[in-house]
């Protein structure tokens, strides 16, 4: 397990990036950070980000850091978000990206060597990985569960088995089941709530839920988005309270729902278009205060700026009450002399 301590890119490193006036310090009201799930919430499951939500979210990050936490591996960050996203490297470093529920940590480093699975220009912060020993039991118990309970299919896409080195996923019809086939399994979610039951049952050490819509998740114990919500603020510096989760799982029982329970503001969503409108609106409105703070700074840092920034005025001669230094000449009037 690595538990990387070098801090990410927060709150100040942002608004540095967005900032147009030098030494602007206005508050922007509206959320400090925007965290989202992927599945269901940016794409459709196993699915590349549609453009229209892949533009939406590239005007966000003009204005605010972004993060996407969700349960599938670096891999899927990769072919889902990363490669249709077209986005500029100004707007990669400050996106957040926590596969595997937030049990491993990634932000944007174009000078790195890129994480130990070949991902160049993002570095890995943080794993909380299961042990071997950990995993074989994991995978044994899972399959011996889903084949008692009926869950085992035989016609599959892909493994229903993968080993995520941080989590454990269980995936009914495969790991590339088309997304007709995966909504149609388990419509009212009973069989998954079988399965995680039965695991937890046996697995008491470990942590297990269920994930997306035919998927269980095993992880460390007290590791769900929860917790890679509250690493997230540890690591930026940006408090829970000023952020920002969506997704379409915060339902009790949901994979999302952790993160509302932690207390962290939420917005729930049926799907990846209502997600594009709601983030198009929030650029626009967080865009809109960002230039109004920025103007007003700006225009209260020129007030209270020292007289050699500002336009040349007229010095008034000392008064008659007080002698001039020794060899100290008193400026004429209208020389335009520094105050």
């Amino acid at each position: 397990m690595s538990d990387a301590r070098t801090p990410a890119p927060g709150h100040a490193d942002h608004a540095a990036a967005v900032g147009t006036c030098p030494g602007a310090t206005g508050t922007v009201p509206g959320p400090g950070l925007v965290a989202f799930d992927l599945d269901g919430t940016l794409a459709p499951s196993k699915s590349p980000l549609p453009e229209p939500m892949a533009a939406a979210l590239r005007g966000l990050l003009d204005v605010v850091p972004v993060c996407v936490i969700s349960g599938g591996q670096v891999a899927q960050f990769h072919d889902q978000v990363l490669t249709g996203l077209g986005a500029s490297p100004a707007q990669l470093s400050r996106l957040h990206l926590m596969p595997t529920c937030g049990t491993r940590y990634y932000t944007y480093d174009p000078q790195g060597e890129g994480d130990s699975d070949g991902r160049g220009d993002w570095r890995l912060v943080y794993a909380n990985d299961l042990t071997a020993s950990q995993t074989r039991e994991v995978l044994a118990v899972v399959e011996e569960e889903a084949r008692r309970l009926g869950l085992w299919e035989d016609r599959t896409w892909g493994p229903v088995l993968e080993d995520r080195g941080s989590q454990v996923t269980f995936s009914a019809l495969g790991q590339d089941a088309p997304l007709k086939a995966k909504e149609a399994w388990d419509p009212s979610g009973e069989k998954k709530s079988a399965l995680r039951d039965a695991v937890a049952q046996r697995l008491p050490g470990l942590e297990v839920r269920s994930g997306g819509s035919t998927s269980v998740d095993i992880t460390q114990k007290g590791v769900d988005k929860a917790y890679g919500m509250t690493r997230l603020a540890r690591a930026t510096g940006i408090p829970l309270a000023e952020m920002l989760f969506v997704g379409d799982r915060l339902d009790p029982g949901g994979n999302d729902y952790p993160v509302k329970a932690l207390g962290v503001a939420c917005r729930a969503v049926t799907g990846w278009e209502e997600t594009a409108g709601l983030v198009t609106e929030l650029a626009r409105e967080l865009g809109s205060a960002l230039a109004d703070s920025d103007a007003a700074a700006c225009a209260a840092r020129t007030v209270s700026a020292p007289a050699s920034t500002v336009a040349p005025t007229a010095v008034s001669p000392l008064p008659p009450s007080v002698p001039s230094a020794p060899g100290h000449q008193a400026p004429a009037v209208g020389a335009g002399g520094r105050g």
